[in-house]
């Protein structure tokens, strides 16, 4: 179960399309105050600037700055701050509709012309979104949007830019690692309705379910619907596919582990002062332990996927193919603000259930395996995935293997 502490706020694991900013009464600062430092020193300069400025001041902008400011000045890109505007296309998000490209971005320290710098970085595409269609990969660098260079830039401020009205272009610049080429994109904006479960039923009564985010309210829901109507169907095994999620809400991803895992922890949750709080399986299995499993990861697969990836292989539920998945341990706490904004702060990591830090490290997949550049404008095509999809033909092969061993055993018995 979830610990009440844990239910008094909205826990995000992933990296969204989404910043928060907020406004700030000037009491609270001082009542905050410690010694001859500290705020006192930040509300000396917003009087200085008030009283000397040459220009205009809009008081509601230097409060949002000031907090945009101390969310920065911490280093870490997941604390951040968004304007109610950014807030509010967060919170759409989660309802699964909003106008934009339909890509999720984070900010990650990578070698780039010589340095290692803070890049924004595309976590993953959403499947069969304008930035899907025009070929955006997981791993990709915006280095700028429309003119403006990204370097040091908010997220919510690429956000902002990325994000627009429908059937308007967004020009990007773009560096792939994986071809050393800069790539310039000019993508149509569109409204990004989500539909973040795909299932079906491939040869052989193997079923297929791809869960594309933990962020929706549906997600829990949606994912055992379909794979109740897999069952129904005759399903004697599953793949049940990650690549590309960028992770979400931490009880959904404690109740999609459930799924799979009948009891003893899904995650470990680590507080400041080195806490430990277990979020326990829930007891509500939505297929047999005996029916054999694959899951597909890859660099796009973040958070909370990597919660319910650690769980699966932590207690061999499944067999993980793919590539290595993104690495961010990290749950970020958001707090609304009276104004409409809000502040997303890392509060906690994560370890797998058995204990594993993969902050920063990612998980590695039991079966190592890349998708060739090649296939990757077949795989735009659904329809063309069973056939020429690598990382699927691999899970296929696996659990029919591991179905003529579950019967061989059965035959020796009887």
């Amino acid at each position: 179960m979830i610990s009440s502490k844990l239910k008094q706020t909205t826990l995000i694991v992933a990296l969204m399309m989404s910043s928060f900013t907020g406004g700030m009464a000037m009491q609270p600062l001082i009542a905050s105050a410690e010694g001859n430092f500290g705020f006192g020193v930040l509300l000396k300069a917003y009087d200085i600037l008030r009283s000397e400025y040459l220009g205009d001041i809009d008081n509601e902008k230097l409060v949002q700055g000031a907090i945009r400011g101390m969310m920065e000045a911490t280093g870490d890109p997941y604390t951040r701050y968004m304007d109610p505007k950014s807030y509010k296309g967060m919170k759409e998000e989660r309802e699964g509709s909003f106008s934009g490209i339909g890509i999720q971005i984070g900010v990650r320290k990578q070698k780039f012309d010589g340095r290692e710098i803070d890049v924004l970085t595309v976590i993953a595409p959403m499947e069969d979104t304008p930035a899907w269609k025009a070929g955006m990969k997981s791993g990709d660098i915006i280095l700028q949007i429309e003119d403006k260079s990204t370097e040091d830039m908010a997220i919510d401020q690429a956000i902002g830019l990325i994000k627009g009205q429908k059937g308007t272009n967004v020009k990007l610049k773009v560096f792939r690692e994986s071809t050393k080429k800069i790539l310039d994109m000019s993508i149509m904006r569109d409204n990004i309705v989500s539909k973040i479960v795909k299932s079906r039923m491939m040869d052989n009564k193997i079923g297929f379910v791809r869960l594309s985010t933990f962020m929706s309210n549906d997600a829990v829901r949606e994912v055992k619907d379909a794979i109740k109507k897999l069952k129904e169907k005759g399903m004697v095994a599953l793949v049940f596919d990650l690549r590309n999620n960028p992770g979400g809400l931490l009880p959904n991803a404690v109740s999609i582990g459930s799924m799979f895992v009948p009891n003893g922890p899904i995650v470990q949750i680590v507080s400041k002062s080195g806490e430990k709080e277990f979020l326990n399986a829930t007891g509500e299995l939505a297929i047999p332990m005996d029916m054999p499993m694959a899951l597909l990861v890859d660099g796009g697969s973040a958070s909370a996927s990597e919660i319910v990836s650690g769980t699966l292989k932590d207690n061999k539920r499944a067999i993980l193919i793919g590539t290595k998945t993104f690495g961010k341990g990290l749950v970020q706490t958001v707090h609304e603000l009276d104004d409409g904004s809000g502040m997303a702060i890392t509060t906690n990591k994560y370890l797998t259930s058995k204990g594993t830090d993969i902050n920063k490290k990612g998980i590695e997949p039991d079966i190592n395996v890349v998708i060739p550049k090649e296939k990757f404008e077949l795989l735009l095509d659904p329809t063309q995935a069973d056939k020429h999809d690598p990382q699927i033909l691999k899970a296929v092969e696996v659990l029919l293997g591991k179905l003529a061993e579950k019967s061989g055993k059965k035959d020796k018995v009887g």
